[in-house]
């Protein structure tokens, strides 16, 4: 049990920081959003000369935003489970098919951690349609966005939610073992695990 706590209280640090960013960055990018989407509205029916880069540059947000705040809501959660067979069960017995749900959902992220870094890698061949990065403002000729910036959203989320997964398994074998009490609160929620 003591091996597992020493692997568990580092990535669980990580886990932490790397939601607290992921919840500021998304803050963030979802703030971005709503003014370009605005601003596209305005230009577009105020002015009615809509601008060739609001729409993009909203998706773009709102990828990274998925990508960013999809760890936090598995770490807390927030993902869609269907719990009404479980709750028939003895606990031990449910965390026990939690552990196997989570090794299976581990080889699903690590499937798709392999299809985005591919993804991410062809991203680099092609450009924006029309976002640019205003690097005129510098003295430099202004560049198209590489897709590859937008792809690399799902990468990064899954890489996260790897982590993530991880600590949870590691979680819930502690909890197997009946040491529930060495384990603290997951940030902004309660305890995870079945009681």
């Amino acid at each position: 049990m003591a091996f597992l706590l020493t692997i568990l209280k580092p990535l669980e640090w990580f886990n932490d920081w790397a939601g607290r960013i992921g919840r500021n960055l998304s803050v963030a990018a979802i703030a971005i959003m709503v003014i370009v989407i605005l601003l596209q509205v305005f230009f577009r029916y105020v002015l009615n000369n809509a601008l060739p880069w609001p729409d993009e540059a909203a998706r773009f947000m709102m990828l990274w935003l998925t990508g960013l705040m999809a760890p936090v809501a598995l770490r807390q959660g927030g993902m869609v489970a269907i719990t009404g067979v479980l709750e028939l069960f003895p606990a031990p017995a449910v965390r026990i098919v939690s552990i196997l749900l989570l090794c299976l959902s581990l080889l699903v992220l690590v499937i798709a951690a392999q299809l985005g870094w591919k993804h991410v890698n062809s991203g680099w061949l092609f450009s924006s349609s029309s976002l640019r990065l205003p690097l005129s403002i510098i003295g430099m000729k202004s560049q198209k966005l590489k897709l590859a910036w937008m792809y690399m959203s799902l990468f990064v989320g899954v890489c996260l939610m790897i982590s993530v997964n991880v600590e949870l398994i590691l979680r819930s074998v502690l909890s197997l073992m009946g040491g529930d009490d060495r384990l603290r609160p997951v940030p902004g929620t309660k305890m995870a695990e079945p009681t």
